[in-house]
């Protein structure tokens, strides 16, 4: 047995992944990583008595190259003597009917598909191919979103399929680097085909694959992977802590005063009480429910919530008091386009940004358009609203930037907002543009966005 499989074996006992005799369904791509896992699993299956599926789903992105991928994985499972389960749907299509990422669209009928199939076959565990590499490339991406302790984590060795919770998802290669697994599959001859997808820059996971690891390993760490998985075990370590700590918190609800606890505790607490209440647990909802109990904050036009002394939570419904509530969705296909809404004309091109700014008379704006997305929505002001400027260290509610900047309360509500797709405000005629969609050194497309 090659010292590569040897580590794997011993991985998958000390953590107890898979057991002898264990029904086992391999999600695979066709691409090196998960070649690798299905040959590995299988070499390691008669020592162990499991018995291994083949699953495979087609993202129909790549055309004749995605049902490439699908029949080297058939032909792979019919030689290997492995029953094989196919399945697919067009990805593009489902990401712009329910207005997810191509990325977030995959994911979400992949994981469908693949518990799916788990269930035909009877079967409770789903072996991923994830290693060491996705886990460095996960945490550049998760810190750059501003994620917390769990989300910095990473991914666990064993965790619930988000398609359904009876069935576990394990990554027998989680401690194995891209090179390691280049190296089995050659001196195994293993067969893959390689997705072109993966040297576009055009996703950001790409980028950071591209250029700014190499970049980092070359200039500033040597040993950068090794030192981001030890980073990720300790806060995934420390986050456990918390959360246990937090259960023992919450048996001794209404007896404690929140504020007196460590700060990251107060922030795990209400973290986990607006997740409970279906509210989304941004930073700075916790940030100001932390800093005062019985003080309600807006979270929509209709609702605001507030903690009391021990974190429970209070919901109360509010009026809207007027505010307009339409919108007009507007898709940025092309290069350029127009659209009219509240009474008001707007024109837009995307071009490629060469590091100089628009020039032009205002109101002409410029902003990153990868940070925008492909879709806008055009809307009035709202109760509740947050924006945070060009220079602001952080959001603040849209009526006291407008009282700062001495906007006539008459002249608020008919003024037309832009906001990305989820929500967040990129523009606000009469204010600076959005701090996170501002152009930077790393912009590569721009969005040129004029009020007529």
């Amino acid at each position: 047995m090659s010292e590569f499989l040897q580590r794997v074996a011993a991985e998958i006992q000390a953590r107890r992944l898979l057991l002898p005799r264990q029904k086992i369904l391999v999600a695979v791509s066709g691409g090196v990583d998960s070649m690798v896992l299905l040959h590995a699993l299988n070499s390691l299956a008669k020592e162990n008595r499991w018995q291994i599926f083949v699953a495979h789903f087609n993202h129909q992105l790549r055309g004749r190259a995605s049902d490439a991928d699908e029949k080297l994985v058939r032909r792979t499972a019919k030689k290997l003597g492995l029953e094989f389960s196919g399945g697919g749907a067009d990805v593009q299509r489902f990401a712009e009917q329910s207005k997810f990422s191509t990325e977030m669209a995959a994911r979400k009928l992949r994981h469908e598909f693949l518990a799916q199939a788990a269930k035909k076959q009877k079967l409770s565990t789903i072996a991923l191919a994830h290693h060491a590499d996705d886990q460095v490339e996960l945490f550049f991406l998760r810190l750059f979103r501003g994620a917390g302790g769990a989300g910095l984590a990473g991914m666990k060795w064993r965790s619930p399929s988000p398609a359904d919770g009876t069935i576990s998802l394990v990554r027998p290669l989680l401690d194995c680097t891209k090179v390691e697994l280049l190296e089995f599959a050659r001196q195994g001859k293993v067969l893959y085909r390689d997705d072109a997808t993966n040297l576009s820059d055009d996703m950001l996971r790409n980028r950071v694959r591209n250029e700014l690891l190499p970049l980092l390993q070359k200039k500033y760490q040597p040993g950068l992977a090794k030192t981001v998985l030890r980073v990720m075990e300790i806060t995934g370590a420390e986050t456990e802590f918390v959360s246990a700590a937090v259960r023992v918190w919450r048996e001794k609800a209404g007896k404690q005063d929140l504020s007196a606890a460590p700060v990251a505790l107060q922030r795990k607490v209400l973290q986990q009480a607006l997740s409970a209440a279906g509210l989304v647990p941004d930073f700075e909802l916790v940030e100001q429910l932390r800093q005062a109990a019985d003080t309600f904050v807006s979270v929509s036009p209709s609702l605001s919530v507030a903690r009391n002394q021990a974190g429970q939570l209070q919901l109360r419904e509010q009026l809207e008091g007027g505010f307009n509530m339409e919108e007009r969705k507007l898709k940025l296909q092309g290069r350029t386009g127009q659209a009219e809404f509240g009474g008001q004309k707007f024109s837009w091109h995307l071009k490629k940004f060469s590091g100089l700014r628009q020039r032009g008379m205002l109101p002409t704006e410029c902003f990153d358009a990868e940070q925008i997305g492909a879709e806008i929505v055009l809307r009035h002001w709202r109760a509740g609203d947050r924006f945070q400027p060009i220079g602001l260290p952080k959001a603040a509610k849209l009526q006291d930037l407008f009282v700062n900047a001495k906007i006539p309360a008459a002249q608020r509500r008919k003024l037309v907002l832009a906001t990305t797709a989820t929500g967040e405000i990129f523009w606000v005629p009469g204010l600076r543009i959005g701090e996170k969609f501002k152009l930077t050194s790393q912009t590569r497309r721009q969005l040129v966005w004029k009020l007529s």
